[in-house]
């Protein structure tokens, strides 16, 4: 039994690291560099057409990953952009779930963020038409900008004295914030909350071993490119087992990486967002860190499968007990989508993949859930947070219902 456990474990690293981590990877750092070179172009776009808010919102929330989402909370604490563009952004996002789905199945990646792009545009312009958001948003008690200068300047005493003897510490003065300024409400509530300790172990591992990682990463690409074209990467002349080699390397690299980076349930924060803007560097560091946080996930949701199938006795018995569900499998990925970030729904998304849920499940989790998009909106408007989880839930159920009865009828 131990060393069927054993297989398992190998098993399931080898195949997570190989076959997804290395591609999410690789598409991250395209996505990464793009996002790097337009500098938040779509957020001063988005500041400016009022007429288009939710469009736009929807637009950057179905973009991969969680960036453009992220970017748009700030706008709304501003009150630069409307409710209802949040409703779009949050309804089209699908945080990093969508690197796994785009990387193993792009035509369902294809429909799942057309679908998620015209809903959320349908339901932000529908609850700006009935001025949902005069309702929502009963603000409580701002700062004055006294208080704001007067914490603000607290903050930075705090962080000269940490940290000004390290070149890499002081700069929150000059990094070009997205969203909002430097001394605002949400550059306290964000930036300052937590301040960054550059002295720790996990930074310096995180800032140092970069690197490092992108080189294994780049190994396991070239034996993932082999793979789609079903060569046998552990039986290769001179070189055998290098796929298990690689892909056990890889994982373990991976799950370390995301241990040092402190993540579990939020990939990437806005500040970490904003770092990647300020720089190409920061843009490899934290991207890094996001792929680890991904690969980590996808190793837990292979290796719970593959501990399933070898518990109940076979692939066909737990996919069959699992899609028997029905509707209640919608059910499931809605509620799977309202746990904030995106640890859970890559799970979701790599047992979609293995045939555990139907299309249906995909799409309503898609819809409900917001990736790490909320988590800026939980710590500058919690009200606004909750009844934003609210308004994409109920078309993540009607939309995911009607998708579950027309997968039937076809």
């Amino acid at each position: 039994m131990f060393e069927d456990l054993v297989q398992i474990v190998f098993k399931s690293a080898s195949e997570s690291f190989v076959q997804v981590t290395v591609f999410v990877g690789a598409v991250l750092l395209l996505f990464g560099y793009i996002n790097f070179k337009q500098q938040g172009a779509f957020v001063d776009r988005i500041e400016q057409s009022k007429k288009y808010q939710p469009l736009i919102g929807a637009f950057l929330g179905m973009t991969p990953g969680c960036g453009g989402a992220i970017f748009v909370m700030p706008l709304y604490v501003k009150g630069t952009v409307s409710f209802g563009t949040v409703v779009a952004t949050l309804i089209a996002t699908t945080g990093d779930s969508a690197f796994v789905l785009l990387t193993k199945a792009p035509r369902n990646y294809i429909i799942i963020s057309a679908i998620c792009f015209v809903v959320g545009t349908i339901a932000g312009y529908i609850i700006d038409y009935y001025k949902v958001g005069d309702w929502v948003r009963k603000r409580s008690k701002k700062l004055t900008q006294i208080d704001i200068e007067r914490e603000h300047k607290q903050a930075e005493a705090v962080l000269d004295e940490l940290y000004c003897d390290n070149p890499n510490a002081c700069r929150s003065n000059t990094l070009r914030h997205i969203g909002h300024e430097e001394g605002d409400e949400v550059d306290l509530a964000l930036h300052h909350s937590k301040p960054l300790d550059t002295n720790s172990l996990g930074y310096r591992v995180t800032h140092g071993a970069y690197i490092v990682f992108w080189i294994i990463l780049g190994l396991g690409f070239i034996l993932g490119v082999l793979d789609l074209m079903m060569v046998d990467i552990d039986a290769l002349p001179g070189l055998p087992n290098l796929g298990l080699i690689i892909g056990l390397l890889g994982t373990v690299v991976t799950v370390l990486y995301m241990i040092f980076s402190k993540k579990l349930i939020q990939a990437t924060s806005h500040e970490e967002v904003e770092h990647k803007l300020f720089s190409l560097k920061e843009t490899f560091i934290h991207n890094a860190e996001e792929t680890a946080f991904v690969g980590t996930w996808v190793f837990v949701a292979y290796l719970v499968y593959e501990l399933g199938v070898y518990a109940i006795g076979g692939e066909q018995i737990i996919e069959a007990a699992l899609v028997s569900t029905g509707l209640m499998s919608v059910l499931i990925g809605v509620a799977v989508g309202l746990i904030p970030g995106c640890g859970p729904q890559i799970i979701f998304v790599s047992l979609f993949l293995k045939g555990m849920f139907p299309f249906a499940a995909l799409l309503a989790n898609s819809i409900s859930q917001d990736g790490d998009a909320l988590f800026p909106l939980i710590a500058l408007e919690p009200k606004s947070a909750f009844w934003t989880t609210v308004f994409n839930t109920i078309p993540a159920l009607i939309v995911g219902i009607l998708a579950y009865y027309i997968q039937l009828a076809f």
